[in-house]
């Protein structure tokens, strides 16, 4: 487990760097057929023409998806649901026959508290 966790990680970063290998491995088929530059030998292009197109594809698949250009569309959707009317009566002459009524049966006179301030002997 732990060779291929190392193995994916060692392609991951030499990925950026595969067109450049395969450069030097195939020089000799990129400088004869692929070359764009064949027909001017002065300008000793070699293939890098040919490379630097490679290079370029190869750092725009790393582009993260954010920076590319992407279709996406959000939409935005709303549920709606009527609420019934409500309405609430009144229900006053429904009450029971045989609840107790509350009697105050208790009585208290009306009295000012007197107070004495105590006595002093002298």
């Amino acid at each position: 487990m732990k060779n291929l966790i190392t193995i994916i990680a060692f392609l991951m970063l030499l990925k950026p760097v595969l067109p450049v290998v395969s450069y030097m491995a195939n020089y000799d088929y990129i400088t004869k057929v692929l070359c764009e530059n064949k027909a001017k030998p002065q300008m000793h292009c070699n293939g890098k023409c040919h490379l630097m197109k490679e290079l370029a594809k190869a750092a725009d698949q790393e582009k993260p998806l954010s920076e590319k250009k992407s279709s996406h569309i959000e939409t935005e959707v709303l549920f709606c649901q009527a609420f019934a009317d409500y309405t609430f009566a009144h229900f006053t002459n429904a009450v029971k026959k045989n609840t107790p009524v509350y009697r105050n049966l208790y009585s208290h006179l009306n009295c000012a508290p007197v107070f004495h301030p105590p006595l002093v002997i002298s």
